[in-house]
């Protein structure tokens, strides 16, 4: 069911024979995956603006990156990577928010949130709707328009930032767009598509289940900020783009949080990607597909933000 270049992408990978994350440390792990997270993405592409900054947070200061097109009064995208809710960071995610940056004509700041097993849940939730709360307000001080937001992720990310999006309804934060990619949404990893992708689809079984044992009690998992879908009330959020990977396990929670979303009256674009795995969008060298998701990501957040290039 793999396109071919997926799949000749997953045979190098497996004769390359590196150490699975499960069997790593959390902190052999984070290396591990900075060192190859961009390997296949696009290069880093140069931009008018690319700052470092510090947000205040909830424990203390967050490092965050702004990424903006131009020097003008732009909307905002706060982007939230992915990783497990235990590995990833501003770097591994750099080249992916400049292409946002870039094709949607917007800014992008991107957080580093704080990572289990050092900070486990609800740690990861609390830095990302803190950083959210407070962006009208950062924005205009970087010259940016703080009346114009979203918020953003891919994998735990997008999990995030379906949280981010409940969150925000309830404090009545105006959003123009949730953008989901690929975001886990229930809270057991018991959906057909966790078993059929199990082993052999770039994101196993076995490292989800230590993603989450370093993130969250199993007590807690029924938890709405863990698994969104298990939210009580979906009404009045953000319109959502959700973007799928047919090859992943976690797209049938993906398909599922789509629905209930249309259930509840807020409107969807949903694109699935036949034939291609978790991640697919960060690998735009090899993976077309990874090129139209990224455009379909841009042109999302243009309309949102009422640009109708």
């Amino acid at each position: 069911m793999l396109t071919p270049r997926m799949a000749e992408l997953l045979a190098r990978i497996h004769r390359a024979n590196r150490p699975a994350y499960h069997s790593m440390s959390p902190q052999q792990a984070r290396i591990a995956y900075r060192m190859g997270a961009e390997i296949l993405d696009l290069p880093r592409v140069p931009l008018a603006r690319v700052e470092e900054l510090h947000l205040p947070g909830p424990a203390g200061a967050l490092a965050a990156r702004l990424y903006a097109p131009s020097a003008a009064r732009l909307p905002v995208l706060l982007y939230l990577h992915g990783g497990g809710f235990t590995i990833g960071d501003l770097e591994t995610h750099d080249s992916l928010c400049r292409q946002f940056a870039l094709r949607a004509g917007c800014a992008v700041l991107a957080l580093d949130y704080r990572l289990a097993p050092e900070h486990r849940f609800p740690a990861a939730v609390d830095d990302s709707f803190a950083a959210l709360r407070g962006l009208p307000a950062l924005a205009e001080t970087l010259g940016l328009d703080g009346s114009r937001l979203a918020v953003g992720g891919d994998s735990a990310g997008g999990t995030l930032a379906a949280v981010c999006a409940l969150m925000a309804r309830d404090a009545g934060l105006p959003l123009a767009l949730q953008l989901l990619i690929t975001p886990g949404t229930c809270a057991r990893a018991d959906t057909e598509s966790h078993a059929r992708f199990a082993k052999g689809y770039l994101l196993d079984a076995e490292a989800i289940a230590w993603f989450f044992a370093h993130y969250i009690e199993d007590a807690d998992k029924d938890d709405w900020r863990f698994a969104p879908l298990h939210a009580q009330d979906h009404e009045g959020l953000a319109p959502a783009c959700v973007i799928l990977a047919e090859a992943d396990p976690l797209v049938d929670e993906g398909l599922a949080y789509a629905d209930t979303l249309r259930a509840a009256g807020v409107p969807v674009e949903l694109e699935l990607y036949r034939g291609v795995t978790h991640d697919f969008i960060k690998m735009g060298r090899m993976i077309p597909e990874a090129l139209s998701a990224q455009d379909v990501a841009a042109r999302a957040l243009r309309e949102a933000f009422g640009d109708r290039r």
